[in-house]
C-alpha cells in the first residue's frame, strides 16, 4: 500500500501534493514503483496534528480520486474516519476506507462503507492525536490490542459490513510507545491468529523508529521501516502501508521468500 498524503502538514513527506494533478502524477508513480494500492490521505493524524473539518478533507480528496480512477489500474484506498469523507470518496470511485479510529471517533463509518460495498480497515488506537500517548498504558499489550480490535470489528459487523470485508490493523506508533510498537510487531501472528482477519502493518517512517535511526527525522528512516517491513511480512502482514514504494517492494519480495521456505507450523495465518 503506497501512501499518498494530500495535506499541507504530512510528518513524513518532503512533498506534499495538495494540488490534484501532481497528487495523480505521484500516485501513478507509485503504481509504477510496484503498490498494489494506493492510500490517500487528506488530513495528517499524527500524534499533536489538527483536526480538518469534513469539508476540507472531501476537497483534498475527492478531485484526486476523480483525477485517478481512470488512469490507474489498482484500488484507491482513503485513510479517513469521517462518515462523510468516506462516503464522497467512495461515490468517487475509491474502494477501501482506512479508519484509524476503528470506530471509535465517528461509528457512522461502517454503515456507510457497508452501503457502498466497500472494504474497511479497522485500526487499533486510543484518545484522538493530541492525547495517545496518554492512553498508551497496558497490562497486556497484546490482550488489550486484541480485544478492542474485536470489538470494532463487532460493532462493524452490527452496522452491516460482511467479515469478509474487514480487515485490521494494530496501529503501531498511536497510542503505542516504542517499546509497545516493537511489541506488536514482534507478536504480530498472536493478534493475526486472535482477530482472524487480513492484517495491515504501517510502520513507515514512524517515530518509534527515531532512535534506530540514529534521531533522524522522517523521511530519513527508510532502513528502520525496511526492517519493520521485514519483521511484519515474516509474521504475517497481508498489506504494508508504505512510503518508499520501490524501496520497500525489493524488502517485501525477499522476506516473502524466506517466509516461503518457513516450516508449516510457523506460517501463522494461511
Amino acid at each position: 500500500m503506497g501512501v499518498l498524503n494530500v495535506t499541507p502538514d504530512s510528518f513524513a513527506d518532503a512533498d506534499h501534493f495538495s494540488d490534484p494533478s501532481r497528487a495523480a502524477a505521484a500516485a501513478i508513480e507509485l503504481e509504477a514503483g510496484g503498490a498494489d494500492l494506493i492510500d490517500i490521505g487528506g488530513e495528517s493524524t499524527r500524534p499533536g496534528a489538527k483536526p480538518v473539518d469534513a469539508e476540507t478533507e472531501i476537497a483534498r480528496v475527492v478531485p484526486v480520486i476523480q483525477a485517478l480512477r481512470s488512469r490507474l489500474r489498482i484500488p484507491i484506498s482513503v485513510d479517513t474516519y469521517k462518515a462523510r469523507v468516506a462516503d464522497a470518496a467512495l461515490g468517487a470511485g475509491a474502494a477501501m476506507i482506512n479508519d484509524i479510529s476503528g470506530l471509535q471517533y465517528e461509528p457512522a463509518m461502517a454503515a456507510v462503507v457497508a452501503t457502498h460495498g466497500a472494504a474497511l480497515v479497522l485500526m487499533h488506537t486510543r484518545g484522538r492525536s493530541t492525547d495517545m500517548y496518554a492512553q498508551a498504558d497496558y497490562r497486556d499489550l497484546v490482550g488489550e490490542v486484541v480485544a478492542e480490535l474485536k470489538s470494532s470489528v463487532g460493532k462493524a459487523m452490527d452496522a452491516g459490513m460482511p467479515l469478509d470485508g474487514l480487515l485490521v490493523d494494530p496501529g503501531v506508533g498511536f497510542a503505542k510507545r516504542p517499546d509497545d510498537s516493537y511489541g506488536v510487531l514482534a507478536r504480530l501472528p498472536e493478534i493475526a491468529r486472535a482477530l482472524g482477519r487480513p492484517v495491515l502493518v504501517g510502520p513507515s517512517r514512524k517515530s518509534f523508529l527515531k532512535e534506530a535511526a540514529g534521531g533522524a527525522d522522517a523521511p530519513q528512516r527508510d532502513w528502520p521501516t525496511a526492517a519493520a517491513v521485514a519483521a511484519a511480512v515474516l509474521a504475517g502482514a497481508h498489506i504494508v502501508r508504505v512510503h518508499a514504494v520501490p524501496q520497500m517492494v525489493q524488502v517485501v519480495r525477499a522476506a516473502e521468500e524466506i517466509r516461503r521456505r518457513l516450516p508449516a507450523a510457523s506460517d501463522q495465518l494461511r
